[in-house]
């Protein structure tokens, strides 16, 4: 919001002119001008509310969005668990049928 607002310029003007030149009159200010400083407010103030509400659904998105992670990463976890026991499970069930078969084979002989 770089925007330029030259009722400033003006009445900054007026104020140094009254200093530099002594000048005892009173800062006037055109009915025009003061509608139009007092619409350009009144849209700085709309979007100022604006970015606000947005940035506040950005929290809550964010904050959501960070709860999740943390609950996929705990099934994540819990997942990579039950695959190591699984695959433990799988390793030790392998060595069984394998002497399994080896018995067998000796009976065979």
């Amino acid at each position: 919001m770089s925007q330029s607002f030259p009722e400033f310029e003006t009445v900054a003007e007026a104020q140094e002119n009254h200093e530099t030149h002594g000048e005892g009159t009173a800062l006037a200010v055109s009915a025009d001008d003061f509608s139009a400083l007092e619409e350009r407010i009144l849209r700085a103030v709309e979007v100022v509310k604006h970015e606000r509400s947005a940035r506040a659904a950005a929290e809550d998105r964010a904050a959501k969005a960070e709860a999740q992670a943390r609950e996929e990463k705990e099934l994540a976890d819990q997942l990579h668990k039950d695959l190591d026991a699984l695959r433990a499970e799988r390793d030790h069930i392998r060595q069984r049928v394998e002497r399994l078969l080896t018995q067998l084979d000796a009976i065979e002989i």
